[in-house]
C-alpha cells in the first residue's frame, strides 16, 4: 500500500476567502464528535489511465470549498455572546487531507456477492467487505475528521486498485457541520465543479445556506410540544433531578471524537422481496416503515436469546428532515435532521402484528413537525442532563432494545458524478452507535443495503426471525 503525500491546495485558491464566522445551531453541536463518510465505487469499463484523476478531484475540491463551503476550512471557538461558531481566517485555514492510496489487490478480492436464492439470479450484485479490507489490505482507517488534535475537518483517500477496474472515493467530514442531506449536498456540489473544472469561472447556481438562523427562524413563534420520550424518562426517573449546564455550547463543542463501533453489518434486500414484503406486511405503509416494523421485532427476539431474558423496553428512533417537514430550504447545508423516539413495551412489540406495530411506529414519527423540532431543540439547551440519562438506555442489553434507523434511500447519491458516471458500488465506515441501521440504495438491482451496527452475539440470532430469513440476504 503506498500513499502520496498530502496535497496543498493548488496557487492561489483559498486567496479570496473572507474573513467570517458562523455560529453553530443546538443540532449541530449535538453532533459534535461524530463524522459522516462515504466509501463511493465508481467503475472504470475502459480501465483509462485518466479516470477520476487525482488532479481533477482535488482541483475541484479546493475549489467548490472556496467559493461555497469555506465553513469546511474554518475553526471553532465560542464566541462573546457564548454562541460557539465557525470562525473562518483566511491566514490560519484548517485545511484538507487529501491523499492517493495505492492498493496492492484487485478491488474483487474485497466484493463480496449476494445469495441467488434472495437476489435476482440474473444480476450478479456486488458488495464491499469492509472487514476485509481493512483486515489484509494493508490500508490504514480513514481518520476521524475532527476539529480536535491537529485533524483537518474534510479527509478524503482516493483508493487505486491494482486492476484499475475501480477507483473508490473514501472520504470523512463532521455531522457537526452536516447531517446527511448536506452531506450529499456537498459532494455533489463537488462533483458539479470536477464536471465543470475547465471554466475557471464556474460558481454554483443554486448555493448552499450557512447561516442556522435559516432554519432557526422558522421555530421562532412555534410552540414546542412535549415529546413522549421525554415524559417517559422523567416517569422512569421519579424524583431524581438530573443536572443541566445554563449554557450547552462550551460542553458540546468540547464533545471528544465518539469511536466507531467495528461490528457492523450488511443486509440486502432485493427489489422484489422489499415489495413482496410490503405487501405481506402492509401493502399501505412505506417500505421504509415496514422494515423498522420487521427489524424491531427480529432485534427483540434475537436480544431475548442472546441475554438469556425479554427486555424492558424497546426503543425505536426515527430520523426525519425538517426540510421537509418544517419548511427549512432544501439547501440548507447545516443539521436539520431530528429523531423521533417511540418507546414501547415489549410485550406490545412481540404481542402486536408486523402491522399493527408497523401503525404505532407511523403515529409516533409522522408526529414531527415544527414544534416537534423545536421542542427537541430546548430540551437538548435545557435539560442535557436527563438526555444523557436517557442515552445510556438507548443500546441493546438485558434491560432494553434499541434501533437507530435513518432511511436515506432517495437522497441523489447519482449526482455525485465527477464526469466518470456515477457511483456503482455504495459502501460506509464503521458507525459509532450500537443500534443504528441505515438505508441505502442498491443501483445494482434497485433494491436495498442497510448497514446496522449490532454486536455479534445479538447478530447471529437476528437472521431466525421468519420475515428476515424469509426476505433478507446476510452478506456479513
Amino acid at each position: 500500500m503506498l500513499a502520496s503525500a498530502a496535497v496543498v491546495p493548488p496557487g492561489n485558491v483559498f486567496a479570496n476567502i473572507e474573513p467570517q464566522e458562523i455560529e453553530l445551531g443546538t443540532i449541530d453541536l449535538a453532533n459534535n464528535g461524530i463524522r459522516v463518510d462515504g466509501i463511493y465505487f465508481y467503475e472504470n469499463i475502459n480501465k483509462g489511465p485518466d479516470f477520476m484523476s487525482f488532479d481533477t478531484l482535488t482541483r475541484s475540491l479546493f475549489r467548490v470549498i472556496a467559493d461555497h463551503y469555506p465553513i469546511l476550512v474554518g475553526r471553532p471557538t465560542v464566541n462573546s455572546k457564548g454562541k460557539a461558531s465557525i470562525v473562518v481566517n483566511p491566514d490560519d485555514l484548517c485545511m484538507p487531507d487529501v491523499k492517493e492510496v495505492s492498493v496492492d489487490q484487485p478491488a474483487e478480492t474485497f466484493f463480496l456477492h449476494g445469495s441467488k436464492s434472495k437476489a435476482d439470479p440474473k444480476t450478479n450484485v456486488k458488495f464491499f467487505d469492509l472487514h476485509r479490507f481493512y483486515s489484509t489490505s494493508g490500508v490504514e482507517r480513514i481518520p476521524h475528521a475532527t476539529y480536535h488534535r491537529s485533524h483537518s475537518s474534510v479527509i478524503v483517500r482516493i483508493l487505486r486498485f491494482k486492476d484499475s477496474s475501480y477507483t473508490a472515493l473514501a472520504y470523512s467530514l463532521l455531522h457537526g457541520i452536516f447531517d446527511a442531506t448536506a452531506t450529499v449536498a456537498f459532494m455533489s456540489h463537488w462533483a458539479e465543479y470536477a464536471r465543470n473544472l475547465a471554466n475557471p469561472n464556474y460558481k454554483l447556481s443554486f448555493l448552499p445556506i450557512h447561516s442556522r438562523n435559516v432554519m432557526y427562524d422558522r421555530f421562532g413563534e412555534i410552540e414546542p410540544v412535549e415529546l413522549p420520550f421525554v415524559k417517559h424518562f422523567k416517569d422512569a426517573a421519579g424524583t431524581a433531578k438530573f443536572d443541566s449546564p445554563d449554557n450547552v455550547a462550551p460542553i458540546l463543542l468540547s464533545t471528544p471524537d465518539i469511536p466507531q463501533i467495528a461490528e457492523q453489518h450488511l443486509l440486502h434486500i432485493s427489489a422484489k422481496n422489499l415489495e413482496r414484503m410490503r405487501q405481506e406486511v402492509d401493502d399501505t405503509q412505506t417500505t421504509a416503515m415496514v422494515l423498522t416494523a420487521v427489524l424491531t421485532r427480529a432485534m427483540v427476539e434475537a436480544n431475548t436469546v442472546a441475554f438469556g431474558v425479554e427486555p424492558h423496553t424497546s426503543y425505536v428512533a426515527v430520523a426525519y428532515d425538517s426540510r421537509q417537514r418544517s419548511g427549512v430550504p432544501q439547501n440548507f447545508a447545516g443539521n436539520a435532521s431530528f429523531i423521533c423516539i417511540a418507546p414501547l413495551s415489549t410485550k406490545r412489540v412481540v404481542g402486536s402484528s408486523y402491522k399493527e406495530l408497523a401503525q404505532t411506529i407511523k403515529e409516533s414519527s409522522m408526529k414531527t413537525d415544527s414544534a416537534y423540532s423545536k421542542a427537541s431543540i430546548e430540551i437538548i439547551e435545557n435539560e442535557l442532563g436527563l438526555l444523557y440519562h436517557a442515552s445510556l438506555s438507548l443500546c441493546n442489553s438485558p434491560q432494553s432494545s434499541y434501533l437507530g434507523f435513518s432511511n436515506v434511500r432517495y437522497l441523489p447519491f447519482k449526482a455525485i458524478d465527477f464526469g466518470y458516471g456515477s457511483p456503482s458500488i455504495l459502501a460506509f465506515d464503521y458507525f459509532s452507535k450500537e443500534g443504528m441501521c441505515r438505508m441505502y440504495p442498491n443501483f445494482q438491482d434497485n433494491g436495498v443495503d442497510l448497514f446496522i451496527n449490532y454486536t455479534d452475539a445479538c447478530f447471529s440470532h437476528l437472521r431466525k426471525n421468519e420475515m428476515m430469513a424469509k426476505y433478507v440476504d446476510f452478506i456479513f
